[in-house]
């Protein structure tokens, strides 16, 4: 499983391109990728289109195309045009075709790590809302971490500040890097209480990651584990899930990635403990991130000067300030009303219940989410060690 993303992919060596004023450039871009208006007007003639609308006539003439998940960037698209560039707003890549772009001559980018910390906010708010609704502390349990990359290395750290057991399970980590760290899935599977997947979608080969979760794997847990998808909706088996939450073979189930999305399957989502519309990586800064790469990267490319460029203006959520009395209260109760103070997944999962037919609208619609660092807890009676917690999870902390 090709777990740890790449930084950046080139279909051919890094190159830089120059236009004439003569010869404006052409860039399209998706108008749902947030803070990027304004910035290539100086450079190039823009295009702002929704994803399904970015079709072959529309990039025929086109130099680079700035892009997210629901735009296929493959032969059907790109064949016959003028692409020179495209640059993914997003973690995930699977949307490229990378083979066609390499023999097309065609560079390519996307935003590793850009959404890590929010989908780390996204994991530590479903852990705590699904413990407190089940009545269990987080600190008694093992979570198995599939795919150790930015998102899963960020969940490791939380995990470990909570307080749990954690497994990691990361083949081609564990290829270059040694065992030391990392165990077999088949640990995972006859340990963890929890299981959290973080893995790139992998159709093929010996990392291969599609239906990575089906009846085999399910039939090779030793515990009723709780599974989490916030990856891909097809590294989980749709089929064999709902079977499971049906027989009680796992505990529970949380799922922000489904397959065939907008149209998932409506019976999973009521099967699940907590359903999400693909937001976890949703914050403002995670989307002003991939933004801000994206914008650098096609600078870098056509040699546009802006390789330094920043979004403006990321909104703020209308309190970020927390007040917390720690007086006789556990450590838990603490870190857990921090968290969930910031972001409660409970508000996600009941609107996408409500509306499933609104999947798209949920997630183009999304309201402001800020990360932790983002807000600052005034504490008041809380112990150096818990405030030491509440750092690491990267709140700021004023003293009341």
């Amino acid at each position: 499983m090709s777990y740890v993303p790449t930084v950046v992919c080139t279909g051919i060596p890094h190159r830089h391109i120059g236009h004439s004023r003569e010869e404006k450039m052409k860039i399209v871009i998706d108008d749902k990728i947030p803070y990027i208006r304004g910035a290539f007007e100086p450079f190039a003639e823009v295009i702002y289109l929704p994803g399904s609308k970015t079709t072959p006539e529309v990039v025929k003439d086109t130099d680079a195309i700035v892009t997210r998940t629901r735009t296929k960037c493959n032969r059907e698209l790109l064949e016959g045009s003028k692409v020179k560039f495209i640059a993914s707003a997003t973690i995930g890549y699977d949307h490229i075709d990378t083979e066609y772009c390499e023999r097309a001559g065609i560079e390519w980018t996307n935003a590793p790590g850009c959404n890590a910390e929010s989908v780390n906010q996204y994991i530590a708010s479903a852990l705590f809302s699904y413990s407190m609704k089940k009545r269990f502390d987080l600190k008694e349990k093992t979570i198995g971490i599939v795919g150790v990359g930015h998102v899963g290395s960020k969940i490791t750290r939380l995990c470990e500040t909570i307080g749990m057991k954690v497994l990691l399970n990361d083949p081609p980590r564990e290829r270059v890097e040694g065992p030391e760290q990392f165990v077999s899935l088949e640990e995972i599977q006859n340990e963890a209480d929890i299981i959290t997947f973080h893995v790139p979608l992998n159709m093929k080969g010996e990392d291969a990651t599609f239906h990575m979760v089906n009846e085999q794997f399910i039939q090779n847990l030793k515990k009723k584990p709780l599974l989490i998808n916030s990856c891909r909706g097809e590294v989980f088996d749709t089929e064999a899930i709902k079977k499971t939450l049906k027989t009680g073979a796992v505990s529970g189930f949380i799922a922000d990635c489904w397959e065939n999305e907008p149209d998932i399957d409506l019976e999973l989502l009521e099967l699940a403990d907590y359903g999400t519309p693909h937001i976890a990586g949703y914050s403002k800064d995670g989307k002003a991130n991939g933004t801000k790469m994206s914008v650098q990267a096609i600078s870098r490319f056509f040699n546009l000067g802006i390789d330094n460029w920043e979004p403006e203006n990321v909104e703020l959520p209308e309190k970020t300030i927390i007040e917390i009395d720690g007086n006789q209260r556990r450590e838990y109760s603490i870190l857990a009303e921090a968290v969930l103070s910031t972001y409660d997944i409970e508000n996600d999962d009941e609107a996408l219940k409500e509306n499933p037919q609104l999947f798209e609208k949920l997630r183009g619609d999304y309201p402001v989410r800020r990360e932790f660092d983002s807000y600052t807890v005034v504490a008041g009676n809380i112990k150096n060690k818990t405030l030491e917690k509440l750092k690491k999870l990267g709140f700021r902390i004023k003293p009341q």
